[in-house]
């Protein structure tokens, strides 16, 4: 191979965690069957996070490869996540050549990083990080303006006080036609709790629950 071939391999490549296949626990299309590109690497340190195995490490995938592992699995839907999927420049061309080859495709974003360049077929599920987060001084509030109908906005509730916090941005922010997600914090808020809290505000969001760890636990892969 030429060096000329060689940079031209590079320029496609992603360095990879996983890439398995699940049933879709969270956001606008949990319980569906899904296959996750899980891409290594995170700018970000939240206190809850159950996918520090993927800060480092991984292999390097052409995005060609990448969607003919996704094509094997037969499923039509695909999850790419992380870490932070798009701390990688080149994510943004492996989410458009996935929606090419025809998936229905989602992405889940931690909300500290521009999705301006994201494929317009995309859905992009943001996170808000809470107080809980530790994370909270990150949030890139300019992807509000950005998002639309077809988006998801996830808030994960560590507690009381983050509940509140979050009850007060859903008053003051102007947030996209998007569904609104309270998640709570697996291991540290009782989703019953939550969602008293919700019931008891009125709040027009929708309560969820990690289904893959209802299903499985905290198991990679799952």
């Amino acid at each position: 191979m030429t060096a000329a071939a060689d940079r031209r391999v590079a320029e496609t490549r992603l360095k990879i965690t996983e890439i398995f296949f699940s049933i879709q626990g969270e956001a606008r299309f949990t319980g569906w069957p899904t296959v996750f590109v899980r891409l290594t690497g995170c700018p970000l340190r939240c206190a809850y996070c159950d996918t520090a195995y993927a800060f480092t490490g991984g292999d390097w995938w052409t995005i060609e490869n990448i969607v003919a592992e996704v094509g094997r699995y037969g499923a039509s839907r695909v999850c790419v996540t992380g870490g932070e999927p798009l701390a990688q420049a080149r994510c943004t061309d492996l989410l458009t050549a996935l929606c090419e080859a025809g998936f229905d495709v989602s992405l889940e974003t931690s909300g500290a990083i521009d999705i301006g360049g994201v494929d317009a077929r995309v859905c992009r599920v943001v996170d808000i990080k809470t107080p809980g987060s530790s994370e909270v001084d990150r949030n890139l509030w300019d992807n509000l303006e950005l998002m639309n109908e077809s988006d998801a906005l996830k808030f994960v509730i560590c507690d009381r006080n983050d509940y509140e916090w979050a009850r007060t941005v859903l008053a003051e922010r102007a947030l996209p036609t998007c569904p609104v997600f309270f998640s709570p914090s697996h291991d540290e808020l009782e989703a019953g709790t939550l969602a008293d809290w919700i019931l008891e505000d009125r709040l027009p969001v929708r309560l969820q629950v990690q289904l893959h760890k209802v299903l499985w636990g905290d198991v990679p892969g799952r």
